[in-house]
């Protein structure tokens, strides 16, 4: 059962035509029906080999072995790696796991942030899947991709190399779920290669396909503790990651805490001062710092540490925080959210006018008309200084996740009276748009708007680049967008 009250119609903002592109009626990823296939298999009493995902090099990619080592990968079903294999053991946990040799701990993190919300881990992960009962070594798992949830199909023959597994491994070694949760994704983004490198928010919003956003810890909102709490009691989920160093390497630091890395935010608690916890996709190493003595052991090196709020801010970049309802922004769960999604696309000479450094082409990128009414008086008087979220995702028109170009792209808002000429946007300046344009998968605003007429204007930053994008506009005032 989906949460009920105010995420209701930011769920069903994401739901397709006729219900189908939904969490509970997902579309079949590249045609491939899960039911049609298993009872295919369980009658011709046959083993599945996935021909869109095969076990062999291709699916690897190229790059993230040795090419010796990639000769010696031999592609195992679960029986053939241990004598009992099990779907999950004694229930799902972020201990159970540990990162391979690929580099998608920003992958690995979010799902650590999954393990702790039974439901929405339940929408990305069936669990009534096991190995027993009309096995046929087919597995399927739910993804929400570009507005709308899909159903990817795998087998279940995974990557060894002397038969042990080469990306995600068990603590258990008989228990599966991580490595075909992984194999699925990494079937979505084109390839196990392809998985390597991303931010936590990127998977975070494909578990949940609900609201996002980013909170640069440089300059945090002054409520920052207040907002992390709330989110922590409304079933979000939570991701940070530290700074890049001088290379790509994941640097270990004395302080414990590795470079360009991707955490788990595992929860919050108020304890003499404000701790966060944090954990480490890793499995082992981590901070030691102030209030390390705090850290505690579990599972022998699956660690979890607790660190100072200024601490957190000071040492990680940014903080995700992904629900299906947005409820943490201001703690006001008396008034409803309210959404509005779009799909758009610009296209070179006509409708791609790049940002507003082009004065005789900004114009023409795609234009939509906002109507902001009044709060009712029980929602303004607890209605915070920010009332509005504007979010914009650029779609890709490649399935192979590294070849995916992500461009510039950014959104400008104007308040607007009437109609007006041309020359308004010479003449006008915005009265709130994203921060920067920057060549990530969405970028989005928090925003305090009053009651009037708005334009929003999202565009890539130079002219004439071709791409489509979803814009989703949420706020607790009624909205009339054209």
């Amino acid at each position: 059962m989906p949460p009920p009250g105010v995420c209701m119609n930011i769920i069903s903002a994401r739901h397709m035509k006729d219900g189908y592109g939904t969490v509970t009626n997902p579309e079949r990823f590249l045609n491939q029906d899960f039911h049609q296939m298993k009872q295919y298999c369980l009658i011709r009493q046959v083993r599945y080999i996935d021909e869109m995902f095969p076990p062999d090099r291709n699916s690897v990619g190229s790059g993230i072995l040795k090419p010796s080592d990639l000769a010696r990968v031999v592609w195992l079903r679960p029986g053939k790696i241990v004598p009992n294999p099990s779907f999950v053991v004694d229930g799902v946990s972020r201990f159970d796991f540990g990162q391979g040799l690929v580099g998608n701990c920003w992958f690995l993190a979010s799902i650590g942030a999954l393990t702790f919300q039974n439901h929405i881990l339940g929408q990305v992960v069936p669990l009534e899947q096991n190995f027993d009962e009309n096995y046929c070594g087919l597995f399927h798992f739910r993804f929400w991709r570009f507005g709308r949830w899909v159903d990817v199909v795998i087998d279940d023959k995974l990557p060894t190399i002397d038969g042990r597994l080469v990306f995600v491994r068990s603590r258990d070694p008989t228990e599966f779920w991580p490595a075909l949760l992984e194999k699925a994704y990494a079937k979505v983004c084109g390839s196990y290669t392809d998985m390597n490198a991303g931010t936590p928010a990127e998977a975070l919003v494909d578990f949940t396909g609900g609201v996002h956003i980013c909170i640069n810890l440089a300059n945090p909102p002054p409520n920052l503790w207040e907002m992390m709490c709330r989110a922590g009691q409304t079933k979000s989920l939570m991701g940070c990651g530290t700074q890049q160093g001088a290379t790509s390497a994941n640097t270990v630091l004395p302080n414990g805490l590795v470079q360009g890395h991707a955490y788990t935010v595992t929860g919050v608690k108020e304890q003499i001062v404000n701790l966060v916890r944090l954990w480490n996709p890793w499995g082992q190493g981590e901070w030691n710092g102030d209030w390390s003595d705090q850290t505690f052991y579990h599972l022998n090196l699956y660690l979890l540490s607790r660190m100072h709020l200024q601490d957190f801010c000071k040492f990680y970049t940014d903080l995700d925080i992904c629900c299906l309802c947005p409820d943490f922004l201001d703690g006001n769960s008396i008034c409803h959210w309210r959404t509005s999604f779009y799909e758009g696309r610009w296209v070179a000479g006509t409708t791609a006018g790049g940002c507003m450094n082009n004065p005789g082409s900004f114009w023409t990128n795609p234009q939509y008309r906002v109507k902001v009414d009044e709060l009712s008086s029980e929602c303004s008087e607890k209605q915070g200084e920010k009332n509005m979220l504007v979010s914009l995702m650029q779609k890709p028109d490649k399935r192979n996740r590294h070849l995916v170009q992500n461009l510039h792209i950014g959104f400008s808002v104007f308040e607007v009276k009437g109609k007006f000429p041309a020359s308004f946007f010479s003449m006008n300046k915005p009265v709130a748009q994203s921060k920067t344009y920057v060549d990530a998968r969405d970028v989005m605003e928090f925003m305090a708007l009053k009651p009037g007429e708005y334009l929003i204007v999202p565009s890539t930053f130079s002219p004439n680049e071709t791409a489509s994008f979803i814009l989703t506009i949420l706020s607790k005032a009624e909205t009339h967008v054209q």
